[in-house]
């Protein structure tokens, strides 16, 4: 997470990182169409590494997130539709891990400038994987965050804003 995303609230780095996983999901259908043009020149390297490293971490952290505080909280609420609704939706971080298992080794290739791809797989993957993004993303934010914010304590939400920030620190070496 950005330093200045270090004083956001907590749903609002998961707000923003939607927003992020949007605008990357568009980023990842236009690199499919200039590969089909262009093939790996220098714009679909850099394009494809950006893309990599951000669904190989960001986006990974971010199901890490919900997993460890968005969502038991609803689990646990007894409200029989919450439950299912959340059970679909830990289901989806499975099937958009899958669908991300597939892409990330063509993504790595295209951005070393190697042609290890299959347009056609590209073709055919990335409209699935964006459409489960796309679908799992309008359903937490119309209803399991708002149930989820109204349901996490002050005291709560702050140990899970410094629980987030702490994770994506990067790592200090000892001397």
């Amino acid at each position: 997470m950005p330093a200045d995303d270090m004083t956001l609230e907590p749903f609002e780095v998961l707000d923003a990182t939607h927003q992020h996983i949007t605008e990357s999901l568009e980023q990842l259908k236009i690199l499919v169409a200039h590969l089909r043009d262009k093939g790996v020149d220098q714009h679909a390297k850099d394009s494809a590494r950006t893309l990599f490293r951000f669904f190989m971490n960001t986006a990974r952290q971010h199901h890490l997130d919900e997993e460890k505080h968005v969502f038991p909280q609803l689990i646990n609420s007894g409200d029989e539709q919450l439950v299912q609704t959340t059970l679909r939706l830990q289901q989806d971080h499975g099937w958009i891990e899958e669908d991300w298992l597939e892409l990330a080794p063509q993504l790595e290739s295209i951005s070393a400038g190697y042609n290890w791809y299959n347009i056609e797989q590209l073709e055919h993957a990335v409209p699935v994987f964006a459409a489960l993004y796309t679908d799992h993303m309008r359903l937490e934010e119309s209803l399991i965050y708002p149930e989820a914010r109204a349901r996490i304590s002050s005291w709560d939400l702050g140990g899970m804003g410094r629980e987030m920030a702490a994770r994506r620190r990067p790592h200090r070496k000892a001397a």
